[in-house]
């Protein structure tokens, strides 16, 4: 051994050293290097001996190799290194020996926090040109430069394995694994799976994804189909293999965002998030205009680069953010995820409440993000029907030209599923014949073997008749052609979409893709706090429709025409006409109530009641002072009638009737009680609730008519 560290550096070691522990560290970088690099790993032991020359005994000797085959990269899951510092802290070590310092630490970070306490502690640290003590300044100049240098070796060594697999993947070379549908050749090509049944298989998925718009819908429809992913082992004595496994979500996603489908080459789709850099299985995907490299029409593609780009921008829009369109869920609204706010440009959210689950559109990313009031809500019903009477309109010229590609569909789908069985029913059919020539190639004194192979070929043809029951029953529920009557019956229903859009066996789900086929979004916007809401109706192909429609309120003052309603309905009493002549001339001058559209003799009724219009106002009537009517309390401070009722009738107020008991109501009190009375009566939770809170007079109780007040 040459340069040992007896030669440089024995004066610098006392007996305080030497008293304490000398630790021989022991690092491999892989265990490819443990395993063929051993005159290195024998090497290190070695030192053991020199620890002995340089005055230390056997017992006192330690040897740290729990990180062999680590790379000294990071302290992160080194336990040999984590023990190291835990020694030198407890001021047990004295020598560090090893054979250069890499072996140690290759980052400046672990590097300088593992000289900070041996120079602390006064550890000595000693490799094949010497020993170093780090309280001297020049053996600690000298070991921060040897660990500089050693971090940027790493660096190098990165950089030139980086570069060369750099190039080689600019040239489309660097391949490692193939997704399911292709495999490579002894030469190194990528090319299409010759299985026939596991190109069907990747043809079915995306034809599929098509159809139905996400990967979970996909699943979904696999499982229901019994269809199996065929995957080929990469280990084990069946490698090469095929292995039909049930669906995951996580591999068809794989597959419906792997570029190499559309026959592109690409390097660099991932990387390290440096942010999680201890946990090393987490790896971030890049956009694609990050992508190192980028090779087009490189291999045999099963669908085109266009398709490619819609699948990835489908699976984008179906991820549950408030920025996207989000994939087509369960429940009865209809436009939920196309819908944008006309005030804040956010998107709608969808509420369903009460066990008839009425949904309900809301705008609430201010109120949830910021805290903020809510923009506004509408009713699901009336937006819904209104989107799909201009959508059903929409259609209705191409209905013909529609059920033409619904029936091309329908037997193309029915056709791949055939042809599925048919390769399902092929291959078990072929395992077992080879079964049964394995059985008869046995000699029959081996039974050994024999009753193997005998139970292996039963299985199979057990399975091979359990497919074609199977497929039997398939071709008998649905056959593989159309007949003429389902061609003519999906013509006539084509040609009158309303019933076809509400027949029973029509999910909402169904009406939901179509919908989203037909529409890319919906700008609400509700004019104030009226009945009264704008749509702007944005189209696939670019075309926008404007439309205002009434929704239900649950206040008749929030009508935009209340106004003019009540002077009308005013107007109308002091004419002496009945409620049912008010309701109809109200109708006739084209008003509506806040909910539904024909205004009823009890809902003018109700209104005359509620906002005290029950009997004509005698405008030359003289109150006193502190004396109200019930209209003037009314019209000041906007508490219903029938409020005022109650306070009379519990005796919350003092009033009498003028002219007897068909008399007006005057009601005697200051302002300031009836401002109070009226914050009292917002701030509670209910009338019932206050009543039993305060204490009746009885003496002040009366009766109040339901007639002329």
């Amino acid at each position: 051994m040459q340069n040992t560290p007896t030669t440089s550096g024995d004066h610098k070691i006392r007996r305080e050293h030497q008293d304490r522990l000398a630790i021989v560290y022991v690092r491999q970088s892989t265990m490819h290097q443990v395993q063929h690099h051993q005159e290195s790993t024998k090497l290190q032991y070695g030192l053991v001996e020199q620890a002995q020359k340089l005055g230390w005994r056997p017992e006192q000797i330690v040897v740290i190799d729990d990180d062999l085959g680590l790379s000294g990269a990071s302290a992160d899951g080194r336990q040999g290194f984590q023990r190291l510092l835990s020694e030198i802290a407890l001021n047990n070590v004295g020598l560090i020996l090893g054979v250069e310092m890499s072996r140690l630490a290759r980052s400046c970070k672990d590097w300088y926090q593992l000289l900070e306490l041996c120079a602390l502690f006064r550890t000595l640290i000693a490799d094949l040109d010497g020993m170093y003590d780090p309280t001297s300044y020049n053996d600690r100049l000298l070991l921060g430069l040897k660990g500089t240098m050693s971090e940027a070796e790493l660096h190098v060594i990165k950089q030139r394995m980086l570069q060369g697999a750099l190039q080689k993947a600019r040239r489309g070379e660097l391949v490692t694994k193939v997704p399911i549908g292709y495999v490579r050749s002894a030469a190194g090509e990528v090319q299409l799976d010759p299985d026939e049944q596991v190109q069907s298989f990747v043809r079915l998925v995306f034809e599929q994804f098509q159809r139905i718009g996400s990967a979970s819908g996909v699943l979904r429809w696999l499982v229901e189909h019994e269809v199996r992913i065929p995957v080929r082992a990469d280990t084990g004595p069946d490698k090469g293999e095929i292995q039909w496994r049930r669906p995951h979500h996580c591999t068809l996603r794989n597959m419906l965002t792997h570029p190499m489908y559309a026959g592109a080459y690409v390097y660099g789709r991932t990387c390290q998030n440096p942010t999680t850099r201890r946990v090393r299985q987490v790896t971030q995907r890049l956009a694609p205009e990050q992508w190192q490299v980028l090779l087009k029409d490189r291999y045999p593609a099963y669908v085109s680069w266009s398709q490619f780009e819609q699948n990835v921008a489908q699976l984008q829009e179906n991820r549950s953010l408030s920025s996207r369109r989000g994939a087509v869920r369960e429940g009865r609204a209809l436009v939920a995820g196309l819908l944008v706010c006309g005030r804040c440009q956010r998107r709608l959210g969808v509420r369903y409440r009460s066990k008839a689950s009425q949904p309900r559109y809301l705008c609430e990313s201010a109120r949830s993000n910021y805290g903020e009031a809510r923009c506004q809500s509408v009713c699901a019903r009336i937006v819904d029907h209104e989107a799909v009477r201009l959508a059903l309109a929409a259609l209705t010229p191409a209905a013909l030209e529609v059920s033409i590609h619904v029936a091309d569909d329908i037997h193309r789908q029915r056709e791949q599923m055939e042809l599925h069985w048919r390769q399902r029913l092929e291959r078990a059919r072929y395992d077992a014949d080879r079964l049964r020539r394995q059985y008869n190639a046995v000699e029959p004194e081996n039974r050994l073997v024999a009753r193997s192979l005998e139970q292996a070929w039963d299985e199979k043809l057990r399975e091979v008749e359990r497919l074609e029951r199977d497929f039997d029953r398939y071709r008998r529920d649905q056959p593989q052609r159309l007949t003429a009557e389902e061609i003519r019956q999906i013509q006539r229903l084509a040609e009158d979409l309303p019933t076809l859009w509400h027949a029973d066996n029509t999910t909402d789900e169904d009406r939901k893709v179509i919908l989203r086929q037909l529409i890319d979004r919906i700008v609400v916007d509700v004019e104030g706090e009226s009945e009264w809401v704008e749509l702007r109706i944005h189209w696939a192909g670019g075309q926008q429709t404007y439309s205002r429609i009434r929704r239900p309120i649950s206040g008749t003052r929030r009508l935009s025409r209340w106004p003019e309603l009540a002077a009308r309905l005013s107007e109308l009493k002091d004419k002496g006409l009945r409620s049912h002549e008010i309701a109809a001339q109200l109708q006739v001058d084209g008003h509506k109530p806040a909910k539904g559209n024909v205004i009823t003799a009890e809902v003018v009724r109700l209104w005359m009641s509620r906002f005290g219009l029950a009997v004509r106002r005698n405008h030359s009537m003289v109150l006193a002072a502190n004396e109200w009517t019930i209209p003037d309390v009314v019209d000041r401070f906007g508490i219903p009638a029938s409020t005022i009722y109650g306070w009379i009738r519990r005796g919350d107020v003092p009033a009498h009737q003028e002219g007897g008991s068909n008399g007006r109501w005057i009601i005697q009190a200051t302002e300031l009680e009836l401002t109070e009375l009226a914050k009292k009566r917002r701030g509670s939770a209910s009338h019932a609730a206050d009543s039993i809170n305060q204490p009746k007079r009885r003496s002040a109780r009366v009766t109040v008519n339901g007639g002329v007040v």
